[in-house]
């Protein structure tokens, strides 16, 4: 059979040069958002997929862990809470912190985690981090409705929670918490599939990190030489914003809410740049 001389040409496989760290193709990554849909199913089913409570975990964990604080930082070490109700307070923050939390430690190894998938079969390295992020947002979706319920409780009670306009920019700190834990992830994920090491600091400076941003205690409570240091992170300017919303209290500034955007969209590209350089060759030193 004869193929007419204008007809274009299918090929199977493209041989191309060497590519620039600056060609992320993300045309390519939209046209795997089948895959990334699999992926994210796949990390939301298999977390809890033989446990006896299942999703119920996702109530379990925020709730426990808020109690666990109001009792010993509300009440054992006196800490404030801005005057405001502790569940409420303590709630808030770990909301948010959880999902940043997420996103770092899962997206930080996985090079590693999967590196038997990577050697078998191509598609954009890019979709696993991605995925990640997708599915620690549906779980964030469920810990916000237990937040919400408080929320709403404590609101109709009268117990000093007054939301405002500021509540409107929760998509922005979505994002911005979302593209935080990204960024970073990618690149700690780069340096660790050569240097292995590194995975045993992430979970002690992840906590570390856990006490230099204000989950725990309000940015006001902090006086004196160090709390610089605590507004220079990132996060700080995400959470404060975040109960300042919510619930009335807080710190809100515009030009470190700026602060904060700029470092994270300085962090996506760069970890996105090393990340797209390191996927090219990691399956050799990981």
């Amino acid at each position: 059979m004869s193929i007419s001389k204008g007809a274009e040409e299918q090929w199977i496989e493209v041989i191309e040069p060497e590519r620039s760290i600056f060609s992320l193709h993300l045309k390519e990554v939209w046209a795997y958002r089948d895959l990334l849909a699999m992926f994210v199913k796949r990390d939301f089913v298999a977390t809890y997929k033989q446990t006896i409570l299942g999703p119920l975990w996702f109530f379990l964990q925020p709730l426990l862990t808020t109690f666990t604080y109001a009792i010993i930082f509300g009440r054992l070490g006196g800490i404030s809470t801005d005057g405001l109700p502790m569940f409420a307070f303590y709630l808030a923050g770990i909301t948010m912190w959880n999902y940043f939390a997420e996103c770092l430690n899962r997206t930080a190894t996985v090079f590693k985690d999967n590196s038997a998938i990577f050697g078998k079969v191509y598609f954009p390295r890019l979709i696993m981090p991605l995925s990640i992020i997708v599915s620690n947002l549906i779980k964030l979706g469920i810990q916000m409705l237990l937040f919400l319920l408080a929320w709403v409780y404590y609101l109709v009670a009268g117990a000093g929670i007054e939301p405002n306009a500021t509540i409107l920019l929760f998509p922005l700190l979505l994002f911005m918490m979302g593209g935080l834990g990204l960024g970073l992830g990618m690149i700690i994920s780069s340096l660790t599939s050569k240097y292995r090491d590194l995975i045993f600091l992430l979970s002690f400076g992840v906590q570390l990190l856990m006490f230099a941003t204000p989950v725990i205690y309000p940015l006001a409570s902090i006086n004196g030489e160090y709390k610089w240091l605590i507004m220079a992170n990132p996060i700080t300017a995400i959470i404060e914003t975040f109960k300042y919303g919510f619930l009335g209290k807080g710190y809100f500034s515009v030009p470190l809410l700026a602060y904060s955007f700029v470092f994270t969209l300085v962090v996506m590209a760069l970890g996105t740049l090393i990340f797209n350089k390191v996927e090219k060759n990691f399956i050799d030193t990981v």
